[in-house]
């Protein structure tokens, strides 16, 4: 099927920087028909870089990364004449996004328990904030790290003497965006039945929160704090990074009895399986210095690729550990087409993939504000409309 299981599907995109604009781009790449909508000056990551993809070094590859397939116009919110635009485009859309600071879309007029719910009953309307709109920190604004450093994964990431380290992806935002994504389907799917529509509500604390796992339920459970353990796992052993000969690394995911056996087997010491200090994962976990002390000399012994093909082999996850250049170009990733293009375009494929519905063929970003003028038309704004938006600075 062609165009997506989300064709027809109307989503206006008022989002910026990372959490919105993805999710809006996860909705467009299964056929929703997504209009972002930029300030006069654009979205803050067009300038982002480098590295840019024009000449003019108006849009960073930052930006390129989570903007494709959506139509593009330029309305100044300020104004109050764009704020009727934005009405008229929210009458014909079934999905609004945004990511204001809490409490912008009420001062323009737009909040939608304040005005939209009422006027647009049908409306799914997706709110994104930093810590939500009330509570000791509502309407504080967020920025990843520090939602990493408040919700406790700064404190598990790094080196057990080394300092808490961020993430080396903007991982809160981009959970934020899938969370966006699923809430606004199940919106839908609700809407499906009741004929009406609801906020989804979304925060980056919320989000960082329901990432900690498995420290968050052992900390409950235990009541211990956590700590960090490097790329160790803290209560799998082996499960980390091992040095290689000429300055490889290997990860080693040897998270049953029956894996560390195998992984025993390969290394040529099959005799540590029956050790008894090394029985259990538990056993293993207790003596983990012990083990790795008799582990890691095997390793630096062995080719990385060479040995990650002998473990997989017998069964036992393991990876050399690739930059982000062999990483995108691994025959797997490629065989799953998470790199595509699109002439000039080349960005990273949809992940979800269905059976019957294929997803929309990318579409590089368009240009800012390059579709002001079809979009309104088809709104019915005549040409005379356009002009006088423009005349009143609504178009920037």
């Amino acid at each position: 099927m062609s165009g997506g299981a989300l064709r027809g599907l109307k989503v206006l995109d008022l989002s910026r920087v990372l959490a919105g604009p993805l999710c809006t781009q996860m909705l467009a790449d299964h056929g929703a028909e997504v209009v972002k909508v930029e300030p006069p000056a654009g979205d803050e990551t067009r300038r982002w870089g480098p590295p840019f993809v024009d000449d003019e070094q108006t849009t960073s590859a930052y930006y390129q990364g989570l903007n494709r397939n959506k139509a593009n116009i330029v309305l100044d919110l300020k104004v109050g004449r764009a704020r009727e635009v934005v009405l008229d485009l929210i009458a014909g859309a079934d999905v609004v996004v945004e990511n204001f600071k809490a409490g912008t879309m009420e001062r323009w007029g737009l909040g939608y328990e304040s005005h939209l719910a009422a006027r647009f009953p049908r409306l799914v309307y997706c709110r994104i904030t930093g810590y939500g709109v009330d509570g000791p920190l509502g309407g504080e604004p967020g920025y990843d790290a520090v939602l990493q450093a408040h919700g406790g994964l700064m404190s598990v990431n790094g080196e057990p003497d080394g300092d808490p380290l961020r993430v080396g992806v903007p991982i809160v935002d981009i959970t934020a965006a899938h969370q966006a994504f699923a809430g606004v389907l199940l919106a839908l799917t609700e809407r499906a039945v009741s004929g009406r529509g609801q906020l989804v509500d979304i925060t980056l604390i919320d989000a960082v929160v329901s990432l900690m796992h498995p420290h968050s339920a052992a900390h409950l459970a235990s009541g211990a704090v956590p700590v960090r353990t490097g790329a160790a796992h803290p209560t799998v052993a082996p499960y980390q990074v091992f040095r290689t000969a000429r300055g490889g690394s290997l990860f080693v995911a040897a998270a049953s009895d029956a894996h560390f056996a195998a992984l025993t087997d390969v290394l040529g010491r099959p005799d540590l399986a029956g050790d008894g200090r090394f029985l259990r994962n538990r056993d293993r976990v207790e003596h983990r210095a012990e083990l790795l002390a008799l582990l890691e000399p095997l390793f630096r012994a062995r080719d990385a690729d060479e040995l990650a093909e002998a473990l997989r082999g017998r069964g036992v996850p393991a990876s050399p550990v690739n930059d982000v250049a062999a990483a995108l170009a691994a025959p797997q990733v490629r065989h799953r087409g998470m790199v595509v293009s699109d002439g000039d375009y080349r960005g990273i494929g949809v992940p979800i993939k269905l059976g019957r519905s294929a997803s929309a063929p990318p579409r590089a970003p368009a240009a800012r504000g390059a579709d002001t003028e079809r979009v309104l038309a088809a709104h019915g704004y005549g040409a005379d409309d356009v002009a006088a938006l423009r005349e009143c600075g609504a178009l920037g």
